[in-house]
């Protein structure tokens, strides 16, 4: 891709985003705040026996996220436990235990973290029923989270933040569903397949047999980029042209991932009845975004070495139809989200090219984030900015018209504490422990050195950010790391939901107060800064000495 057509791509990508900011964030706000129910969800509401008029304070909200997620896990588990007996199953077996277990709490916690390859493991029925089933799912769940902390900011001594099955269902019906079928139908155009023909065997011109997969892709495709799940329907991901077929593809599966993130800014703006303060956000994120991209693309370009230099380009481990510039872009744009879908291989990244979506995702994917995620992510950061500017100018920090206390400080800083905990206990125990440190250089890691240590640290960034992407020269489908892994996914997810919605639920039952002279306006160029600044120095300050060991330390040599 030359430079010119890179250029004209991500223009048209912003004017694309810039065109569904403010009729798709207000369509999304006027689903949330909306008291009447389509036929469908009525009938939804009464399978359930669920009230949508009751309001549930945020411990009782927490409680419907982990139930809901916890069944979800089991039926997972259990459908690719009994592959073998359903039908569509290719003739594969059922997947093993300890696989299984990883596979259903990555597809439950939006990280679609894959062990295995998809196409020779995953039959259509578990496909379909399971994994496409939890990608919306599992995306519903986390726009469900960011709206009720959105409705904290916005309520009035309420104490309730919403409804979670009702918010799930909305998020479903009306939001990821439709979009995602209009989608599929325009993947479809561009080439990606959609059959259920299974394995189709044909001999090449050399006589010899080919084994040509097929799938239900387009259908799943969709709503694996728009709910930024990720996982993809075969190995290579959106490498693969069943997948991802061309450059045009590649642009609206990148818009795709974008989009819901990059408005939901203007849902929070709309529901807290300031649209000012969704710019702002929306403003960090981009800010973060452009700066990311620019690293990424200048350390790609530049390569790693003589032989890059002489070979034009760090073209290894990319697909000669994105090129290094819609591999970046894609790339910046998995990782900032909670995707983890890749149209390159990370793993054969330059040094210091594959340290950026590493340091994407340890940024806490907040630009622009997962659905729903990435502005929770935000928002988060800006009560911590909001409190630093009050220590510096001697005041009580206010954010929105609600009081940032010590309750609130305290859950936004075991939020932000919670993924570097697990990232750093993760990695260091892998290499810690004699046995589990000989298994994992015998068996897992096919690059030794530093680069190993970045694969192992990759796998642990990816797997508690629940962003799912590798550097794929690390084979995880090991004991220790199938378990480990799991266990990073899970506390990743919902821990950091438990402090969110306990924010929530403290702001909803403080009473607004007026603002006053003394008040930092969080809407101005400078409070954008801050709030990027913080961003900055919380991952600079957690990661940098772990990032020395692995990325930089092989980048320097």
């Amino acid at each position: 891709m030359t430079l010119w057509l890179f250029l004209a791509q991500a223009a048209t990508l912003v004017l694309l985003l810039a065109l569904a900011y403010r009729p798709l964030g207000d369509y999304m706000a006027a689903t949330f705040t909306s008291r009447k129910d389509l036929r469908v969800e009525r009938g939804l509401y009464r399978l359930i026996g669920v009230d949508p008029r009751n309001q549930q304070s945020w411990r009782a909200y927490f409680r419907g996220v982990l139930a809901f997620s916890v069944l979800g896990v089991l039926l997972l588990y259990v459908l690719q436990r009994a592959q073998a007996v359903l039908p569509y199953s290719l003739g594969l077996p059922a997947v093993p235990e300890g696989l299984s277990f990883n596979t259903a709490i990555s597809f439950v916690t939006n990280t679609n973290w894959q062990s295995y390859s998809p196409e020779v493991t995953l039959g259509y029925t578990v496909q379909l029923a399971g994994l496409a089933v939890q990608n919306f799912l599992s995306a519903a769940v986390g726009i469900a989270v960011a709206v009720a902390l959105v409705r904290g900011f916005a309520a009035h001594r309420t104490g309730t933040i919403g409804n979670i099955w009702v918010d799930v269902t909305h998020a479903t019906v009306r939001i990821l569903l439709p979009f995602s079928i209009v989608f599929a139908v325009i993947l479809i155009a561009g080439g990606v397949i959609q059959n259920v023909n299974g394995f189709q065997h044909v001999t090449s011109l050399t006589g010899s047999t080919v084994t040509i997969p097929g799938g239900p892709v387009a259908s799943q495709e969709a709503i694996k980029e728009l709910g930024t799940n990720g996982g993809g329907f075969f190995n290579a991901n959106s490498a693969h042209p069943f997948e991802n077929p061309t450059a045009w593809t590649n642009l609206v599966e990148i818009f795709l991932l974008l989009v819901i993130p990059f408005s939901l800014p203007r849902t929070f703006g709309t529901m807290v009845g300031d649209k000012r303060q969704g710019y702002a956000i929306l403003s960090a994120m981009a800010a973060i975004f452009v700066v990311s991209l620019t690293a990424l693309t200048l350390f790609e370009l530049q390569g790693g070495g003589t032989a890059t230099q002489a070979a034009g380009g760090a073209m290894e481990g990319k697909e000669q139809r994105f090129g290094i510039l819609g591999s970046t872009l894609f790339g910046t744009s998995s990782t900032l989200t909670s995707t983890g879908a890749v149209d390159s291989m990370h793993d054969s990244f330059t040094p210091l090219g594959g340290m950026m979506p590493m340091l994407n995702m340890m940024t806490g994917e907040v630009a622009p984030g997962g659905v729903g995620s990435g502005l929770y992510g935000m928002l988060v950061i800006a009560i911590i900015a909001v409190f630093l500017a009050g220590l510096m100018v001697g005041r009580t920090p206010e954010y929105l018209g609600k009081k940032i206390g010590s309750r609130e400080i305290k859950l936004a800083s075991l939020y932000i504490l919670t993924t570097p905990a697990l990232v750093l206990l993760g990695t260091g125990l892998s290499f810690a422990i004699p046995a589990i440190k000989d298994n994992i250089e015998k068996v897992s890691i096919w690059n030794p050195g530093q680069h190993g240590f970045s694969e192992v640290l990759y796998a642990f960034t990816s797997a508690a950010n629940n962003n799912g992407s590798a550097f794929a020269g690390l084979t995880a489908n090991t004991p220790w790391l199938n378990a480990s892994l799991a266990t990073a996914m899970f506390l990743g997810r919902f821990v950091p939901i438990v402090f969110v919605l306990a924010l929530a639920g403290s702001l909803a039952s403080q009473e607004k107060v007026p603002a006053t002279a003394g008040t930092l306006p969080t809407y101005r160029p400078q409070f954008v800064a801050l709030v990027v600044g913080t961003v900055v120095i919380v991952a600079a300050l957690t990661y940098f000495p772990v990032l020395a060991l692995g990325p930089l330390a092989e980048g320097l040599v």
